[in-house]
């Protein structure tokens, strides 16, 4: 194909899942240098996307106008989004997500070539070049297999997330406030995930956080503002929360601690793309599963089962034990 001077990338959703494409846009960087790359994702996920220094533009998508019930100015924002996509002139599309939804939109940007991932049968006839979606492989290589079906060279794989200074400026804030010492080893739990069956009990966490305080390493809490409830036990036994701090500086005071530990959700795989060492509790590490990119060695899973809360606290104090030892 010619080489293009705008390139379309599609993934509207959700912070794991738009961090597994990040390997896949350095790979798009690599064999276009010279292109302009516009990320298209949903609003609220468009701060995550500034991390990612391969692109040039990020293209938010609000839904929030169509939640509002007003009907003139839901037409109003969908005129001027399409047309803001139109515009971009791009001559490539690619679809790392391939919901009807975004297979729609690399078809309606005009751009001739269409590449994208397919897992329904109903799906991927607008695309030029397609790829079928392998259970038995990590997501990120889905995305990575799609442009090498295509033509591309992927070789040397990189997962480098770019955390944006201002963001790391508020973490260390953070930490200032909690009267934390940014050069004391710390570990950062993120309890909760947004899929019951993937937590681990709270109270086992908590066991965790004191096994390690007693060694003089300072535990921070972390999670989302709706878990400020559930972390109350966990202010009551005097750790500092940051529940409820903007996505980017969650990354920042996951980057300014030693370690990270929790189940597989998007902060631990935030923190493994900023080459954070991390603890990722889980039900499995096999192929097929979200394991930390490139480092499947980096999940512990149940001994017996395939329940997360079965994961003996012994074995993640173990398993976190070597990993302090390995950031020394």
């Amino acid at each position: 194909m010619n080489w293009p001077e705008n390139i379309l990338l599609i993934r509207l959703k959700s912070i794991g899942d738009i961090l597994f494409a990040l390997p896949a846009v350095h790979v798009v960087r690599d064999n276009f240098p010279n292109a302009k790359l516009h990320f298209l994702t949903s609003k609220e996920f468009a701060p995550l996307v500034r991390g990612f220094a391969d692109v040039d533009e990020i293209i938010p998508l609000d839904r929030s106008v169509y939640r509002a019930g007003n009907f003139q100015n839901a037409a109003a924002g969908t005129f001027q989004f399409l047309r803001q996509l139109t515009e971009i002139n791009a001559s490539l599309a690619i679809d790392f997500q391939g919901y009807s939804e975004t297979e729609w939109l690399a078809w309606w940007s005009g751009a001739t070539e269409r590449w994208g991932n397919v897992y329904k049968k109903s799906r991927g006839w607008t695309f030029t070049q397609t790829s079928w979606r392998e259970v038995t492989t990590h997501p990120a290589e889905w995305n990575l297999t799609l442009l090498r079906r295509c033509g591309l060279k992927a070789e040397n794989v990189r997962n480098e997330f770019h955390l944006p200074d201002d963001a790391l400026e508020k973490a260390r804030r953070f930490f200032f406030a909690n009267k934390l010492d940014l050069d004391k080893r710390t570990i950062f739990i993120q309890p909760f995930t947004s899929n019951p069956q993937k937590n681990w009990p709270l109270e086992n966490f908590l066991e965790l956080a004191r096994h390690f305080r007693q060694r003089s390493v300072q535990i921070i809490f972390g999670g989302g503002a709706g878990d400020r409830e559930k972390l109350a036990p966990v202010v009551a036994a005097g750790f500092p929360v940051s529940a409820g701090a903007p996505l980017l500086v969650s990354g920042g005071i996951a980057k300014l601690s030693t370690l990270v530990i929790g189940a597989d959700t998007g902060l631990l795989h935030f923190s493994v793309a900023m080459g954070k060492r991390v603890v990722m509790l889980m039900y499995s590490n096999a192929p097929g599963t979200s394991h930390p990119f490139q480092h499947a060695d980096w999940a512990i899973t149940p001994a017996n089962g395939n329940v997360v809360a079965e994961i003996k606290t012994g074995a993640v104090i173990e398993s976190a034990e070597r990993a302090l030892a390995e950031s020394i």
